[in-house]
């Protein structure tokens, strides 16, 4: 195997490595939910992505045949982790959030995608924009 293959799919690994060891030590240092959310998103995304990554070069590289497994499981990682991770963020905030003290006005005639409709009855969020403007 050539050495510029090998520096390669060892830097895969060390990037991969130290994104899933950043991600834990968020996850566990970290003390509310959104941030400790954020951690292991990110570690999972790249972390992983770059070991798969690595593998699939190697067995490419090694062996003479390209793995579709690796290639899959990485696609399939890049798009259930965000999605999962806004599904969990709008669900903590739905449950925690008060979206008439804890946000700042959507400068729309809309509240916040995630709380809308919004406010007590009554309650126009574009007033509020008017006053923020004046």
């Amino acid at each position: 195997m050539p050495f510029i293959v090998e520096l390669i799919i060892s830097l895969l690994i060390v990037i991969g490595g130290t994104f899933l060891l950043v991600g834990s030590f968020g996850m566990i240092k970290l003390k509310d939910l959104l941030p400790r959310l954020h951690a292991p998103t990110k570690a999972s995304t790249v972390g992983l992505g770059g070991l798969l990554i690595a593998s699939m070069l190697f067995f490419w590289i090694e062996r003479g045949h390209f793995t579709i497994h690796e290639l899959l499981i990485t696609l399939f990682i890049f798009l259930t982790a965000p999605i999962t991770a806004n599904l969990i963020a709008k669900a903590y905030m739905l449950l925690n959030v008060d979206p008439n003290k804890d946000l700042p006005p959507s400068k729309q005639n809309e509240g916040w995608a995630t709380f809308d409709p919004i406010g007590p009855e009554g309650y126009d969020p574009s007033e509020e924009y008017k006053e923020t403007e004046t």
